[in-house]
């Protein structure tokens, strides 16, 4: 009987770590004038996130209670997530510029990650 519970812990707990990161592909828009304009398509995996603009660099995922994505080729762009919108098909996202002081608090942007099925 132990077994059988340490076996269900171990799955609910594997279930629970996979929620934790971003994957898939998505829609990647940014909101100018109260309208959202699609920018590229972004394809996340664990800790790294690609656009499929071959131009843009393999990015970076930093996973705390607050998710930022760093390393775009304007390098002062940082974007960060809610961890609570990691389980819904439309993210939304706020954009933010390296070069101000306290930067992580200072919006300068927004966004939607709509993801592909």
């Amino acid at each position: 009987m132990k077994f059988f519970t340490l076996l269900i812990a171990l799955i609910s707990i594997n279930f629970n770590q996979k929620a934790d990161k971003l994957n898939g592909r998505y829609n990647y828009l940014i909101e100018d004038e109260n309208q959202y304009i699609q920018k590229d398509k972004i394809t996340f995996k664990d800790s790294v996130f690609i656009f499929d603009n071959k131009f843009m660099p393999k990015g970076k995922i930093s996973y705390g209670n607050t998710i930022v994505l760093d390393n775009f080729i304007n390098t002062d762009l940082v974007i960060t997530i809610s961890k609570d919108q990691i389980q819904k098909d439309t993210i939304e996202f706020d954009m933010h510029d390296r070069n101000d002081t306290d930067y992580l608090n200072i919006v300068t942007g927004k966004g939607r990650l709509i993801k592909i099925k």
